[in-house]
């Protein structure tokens, strides 16, 4: 299967990665912390090292021996893995759920450097992040600049314009969900070409298309509020890179269009998956942006700055986010998180780590409904927007799923197609 293909080949790919870089970057960790940062630099990847072997040759999972926040909760999650596997000894690497062993992972990663001060706050995916939005640069300035120009006029849109340009960056915002570090293990996947051009010649490629239900859920929430109750949309992010620069630039126009009162982005709170955007990625994007030696760039970074500092766009980062749970017990697990999400009037989920903790990342026959592959896990109404990049994916039409398979096998896997599926949490 394509999650044995990862394990086996993809996540050891990222470990070594991950010693490559701390290797790089010894010097300055010396020059920064002296022998104290060089002793942390080699705990740090001898812990990767015996990870990587721990991994490549199946042996069990076992409990983490931190004293991080969200340790306990693992732990139990460990436990309740080692239950389903009905006695039969430890879960292993290769014998357990792809979605549970992949976060463990990162996990693992994390821990490696949070346990070794003075090296705890280096992030060792940041360099592979920062590549990924100078390589963008062309991709970013033609959407920053076709953004602005939407802006001189918005106010005269009327609302089959304003319908259409929600479309568009929508579709931005969904093929942005490409550049995904992880999938490629590191490799470049910047957005070189223009992401406006080809979003007419995509359109067959979204296999769920519920764009119509977002715009009428947003139009409703608008007419039915009165001065007092703001609407609010919240972004559960992906990647950082291009894909984050286009989910602000959305952002930006349900603001501007008056779609929207107020936008709340949640974000990793340590280094996920490769290129997960966390606090640092998010700020550092728009002071990027805001220093950019180009007018239309450097107007983004400033209007969005002002949004954070008036309070309509508002960041947090919650541990659940990188605990290996589905969503669907997130009302037990983190009900506190669950509260917040109730107040939004839409959630849009980013990406594939999202639609496959959305649907418990299991083998579901692809014409199973997602209302009910979300297992009672409605908090307000939500859409994922995602590229597949994995195995899992329902509410396709009768015998869709199976006329794809026939002409096209890695369908599910390639980044090709993608869905912007709705659920209205009644």
């Amino acid at each position: 299967s394509f999650a044995y293909f990862t394990i086996k080949d993809r996540l050891p790919q990222i470990l070594t990665r991950v010693i490559d870089t701390l290797h790089r970057h010894k010097n300055e960790f010396f020059e920064e912390h002296g022998e104290k940062g060089v002793e942390a630099e080699k705990r740090a990847i001898s812990f990767l090292s015996k990870l990587r072997n721990e991994l490549q040759t199946d042996k069990p999972v076992t409990p983490l021996e931190d004293e991080l926040p969200d340790a306990v909760l693992w732990n139990q999650y460990l436990d309740y893995q080692r239950n389903l596997s009905n006695g039969n000894g430890e879960p292993s690497w290769f014998q357990s759920p792809w979605l549970f062993v992949e976060c463990y992972m990162y996990r693992r990663i994390h821990a490696a450097l949070a346990q070794n001060p003075p090296i705890n706050n280096f992030d060792v995916f940041k360099e592979g992040k920062a590549q990924n939005f100078f390589e963008s640069q062309e991709a970013v300035i033609t959407l920053c600049t076709y953004f602005q120009e939407l802006l001189k006029n918005i106010k005269d849109l009327d609302e089959k314009q304003l319908r259409e340009e929600l479309f568009k960056l929508l579709q931005v915002s969904l093929w942005g969900n490409k550049c995904d570090l992880s999938f490629s293990a590191g490799e470049d996947s910047s957005q070189k070409s223009s992401p406006l051009q080809s979003l007419e010649n995509m359109i067959p490629y979204i296999l769920v298309n519920d764009m119509e239900k977002l715009w009428s859920i947003l139009v409703n929430a608008k007419k039915r509020n009165t001065e007092k109750s703001n609407v609010r949309v919240d972004i559960i992010l992906d990647n950082a890179g291009f894909e984050l620069l286009s989910d602000l630039v959305l952002a930006d126009f349900l603001l501007s269009s008056k779609l929207a009162d107020e936008v709340h982005f949640h974000g990793k709170s340590i280094p996920w998956y490769v290129s997960d955007t966390t606090k640092h990625d998010f700020n550092w994007t728009i002071k990027q942006l805001q220093s950019a030696n180009h007018m239309w760039m450097s107007r983004c970074g400033i209007n969005w700055e002002g949004n954070l500092k008036k309070g309509v766009w508002v960041y947090r980062d919650h541990m659940f986010w990188t605990l290996p749970h589905d969503f669907s017990s997130m009302a037990e697990v983190a009900p506190d998180l669950y509260a917040d999400l109730q107040k939004s009037n839409l959630l849009l989920f980013k990406g594939d780590l999202n639609y496959r903790k959305l649907t418990g990342d299991r083998k579901w026959e692809y014409s199973v409904p997602f209302h009910q592959a979300l297992n009672k896990f409605h908090p307000a109404p939500l859409c994922s927007l995602r590229t597949l990049k994995s195995d899992t994916q329902v509410g396709l039409k009768p015998g869709q799923g199976e006329q794809i398979q026939a002409s096209e096998p890695e369908w599910m896997v390639n980044g090709k197609y993608g869905v912007v599926q709705f659920d209205a949490a009644l």
